[in-house]
């Protein structure tokens, strides 16, 4: 099944290659949805965003999730009954001249819910772009994905084709077919996450572009700190990951695990734009907490098992990323860090970095708190480089400090712990929850050591995280 990428509105030839690129809108709007950090933890209700991109699938207009984190692109059928698919735009195949229907069953299981349907082919177009017969699937049944609080009919996923779940026999993936008639100047995908919540996307602060930067961001690549995407195997590149070399506190490393990634000798991230919050290993996330919490400003809440935090609680966070020669550090805005967009009771925030020992194929994933801080290229496979991932910083840590201050009030608390500092990345158990007793988290003890028991670190393709 072969597919042509055509940029209509520019009539260049089918066998060109793309010299030019377009920008796409992209919105950020809420969700209300039931969510679950592992299959050992209570399902919670908490509020969410999604970041959503416009797609024409044979003639027919959808919005869906705009994911770096997932490699096929499906979208809900009007076969689809459930109760996860009301009040959606969906997919009408009566409505469609172009649709080709296969025999091969499409079923996706997240940790989070799960999709099932049929796998076809269609016209698709991106802006003015259009793929004369691009592999999807029709979703016929879907449970737990909370589409229909954000309008959202489906995901568009652009990670690469080794994660797909629909088989490389059937088609080619989106990115694949797109990056193929790309020259190698041109063939990346580049997005800002933006702050503000709208369903206009004209008026959004969030930006999408193929084959091209947006200039009101950035006008010169080399202004990009580029470093090859991490893979264990030569040429087998399955998510748009690379290495953590530090986690600091107000300047301050913080100890981290040894990876579970085969052949890295560092912590690996997956950038997953599907993801909301940061998800990292448990003994590294409640060390973490542990730092943040000196004064009782961090607490393990046991009825939504999660990390919350005052939300007036400012500390100036940072990773450091890319090899380890070339590695460069990136800031979080504090609101980040205490997360107002969550829970919010009684003065507590969500904790934007919360605890998953199932992280698919990496031991962090860097989701939309992280990446709304930087602007990203997602560079494919050139003639002279392996995948690349570029990274700018857009957040100034001495700025967003005074804001997050302004916005939130005086914080009180004492600086992050001395007593996690300084600790190698072999401590035990038992030193994270003797160091998480300074956060004043009540019963936190028996929690923290439920937690670790239970939890094993699974690494399933297939079972995408979503928070």
């Amino acid at each position: 099944m072969q597919s042509k990428a055509i940029p209509s509105a520019l009539r260049q030839s089918q066998r060109s290659l793309l010299s030019t690129g377009t920008q796409l809108p992209l919105r950020r709007v809420p969700r209300e949805v039931s969510r679950v950090l592992s299959s050992d933890v209570p399902v919670v209700s908490s509020q969410q965003f999604a970041y959503l991109v416009r797609v024409i699938i044979g003639g027919q207009d959808f919005w869906v999730t705009f994911d770096t984190g997932s490699s096929d692109l499906w979208v809900v059928s009007v076969d689809c009954s459930d109760p996860d698919c009301e009040s959606i735009k969906k997919y009408s195949e009566s409505a469609s001249t172009t649709l080709t229907l296969s025999n091969q069953p499409f079923k996706l299981k997240y940790l989070l819910g799960s999709v099932s349907g049929t796998v076809g082919s269609e016209i698709v177009t991106l802006g003015p772009y259009q793929i004369s017969s691009q592999t999807f699937a029709l979703a016929t049944q879907t449970d737990g994905l909370g589409l229909a609080d954000t309008g959202n009919s489906g995901i568009l996923g652009l990670s690469f084709s080794l994660t797909a779940s629909i088989s490389p026999s059937s088609g080619t993936t989106i990115l694949e077919n797109l990056f193929s008639h790309f020259d190698d100047a041109h063939r990346y995908f580049a997005y800002k996450l933006g702050r503000n919540e709208t369903h206009d996307a004209s008026r959004a602060d969030s930006s999408f572009t193929i084959g091209e930067l947006d200039s009101n961001i950035l006008n010169d690549t080399n202004k990009l700190a580029f470093t090859p995407v991490y893979s264990a195997t030569k040429d087998a590149y399955d998510y748009w990951k690379l290495q953590i070399q530090a986690l600091t506190i107000d300047s301050y490393p913080l100890p981290m695990s040894r990876s579970l990634v085969q052949g890295s000798n560092a912590p690996i991230a997956v950038l997953d734009t599907g993801t909301t919050l940061i998800l990292g290993p448990s003994t590294d996330v409640n060390a973490f907490w542990a730092a943040v919490g000196t004064g009782g400003s961090a607490r393990y809440n046991q009825d939504s098992q999660l990390w919350e935090v005052r939300c007036e609680r400012a500390v100036d966070v940072r990773f450091v990323l890319g090899n380890k020669d070339d590695a460069r550090e990136y800031a979080l805005h504090p609101e980040d860090i205490s997360w107002a967009e969550g829970q919010r009771v009684d003065g507590w925030c969500t904790g934007g970095i919360q605890v998953n020992d199932g992280v698919n194929s990496g031991d962090w994933l860097l989701g939309d708190v992280f990446l709304r801080n930087v602007y990203v290229v997602h560079q494919g496979a050139t003639g002279a480089n392996p995948p690349m991932i570029g990274l700018l910083n857009m957040t100034d840590p001495d700025t967003s400090m005074v804001q997050f201050q302004q916005a939130r009030g005086p914080d009180s608390a004492p600086p992050p712990s001395a007593q996690t500092r300084g600790r190698t990345s072999g401590s035990s158990q038992a030193d994270v929850i003797a160091a998480c007793t300074v956060c004043g988290v009540g019963g936190f003890l028996l929690g923290a050591v439920a937690i670790l028991v239970l939890r094993s670190r699974r690494r399933s393709r297939r079972h995408k995280i979503r928070l």
